[in-house]
């Protein structure tokens, strides 16, 4: 992430403001992949710890900016824990840590140099259309889910 990082999203105007005293993960919601990622946690997450941000809404593109990533591919998930930002494989980590156990021994992984696990997320990432396919429009959270989708 770019050196927009070392201000908080918070203080930045262009950021609209949002509810972010749980975790927040913002993802490609065209991204069928990303998607199932999403479906993941929220079927694991039992908690309700995490809340959801569809990277194609104002919100998301504000972020992604704020941060100096792309809004047009959308390569990696975001997570902003704290008003702290993470991403590529620390943020899968990390939230997979907060899952907790068995998903919490996902914290196993940081025994990779973070260059390493970075580039396989990067691998995946880059293909990860070409995996799963992409939709063609966002994810629609259902009734149920739908209060933990911001943005």
């Amino acid at each position: 992430m770019s050196g927009h990082a070392a201000y908080s999203y918070r203080d930045d105007p262009s950021v609209p403001a949002f509810a972010d005293d749980k975790p927040v993960l913002l993802f490609d919601g065209e991204c069928v992949f990303c998607s199932g990622w999403v479906q993941f946690l929220l079927k694991r997450d039992l908690e309700k710890r995490y809340r959801f941000i569809v990277a194609q809404t104002p919100l998301g593109e504000a972020l992604y900016r704020h941060y100096g990533l792309k809004t047009r591919d959308y390569e990696t998930n975001l997570l902003i824990d704290e008003g702290r930002a993470y991403n590529k494989s620390d943020a899968t980590i990390r939230v997979l840590e907060g899952l907790g156990m068995p998903w919490a021994l996902a914290g196993l992984a940081r025994v990779v140099p973070r260059r390493i696990a970075d580039a396989v997320y990067g691998l995946v990432a880059r293909n990860r259309l070409k995996i799963a396919g992409r939709r063609e429009s966002c994810m629609v959270p259902t009734a149920e889910v739908r209060e933990r989708f911001l943005g």
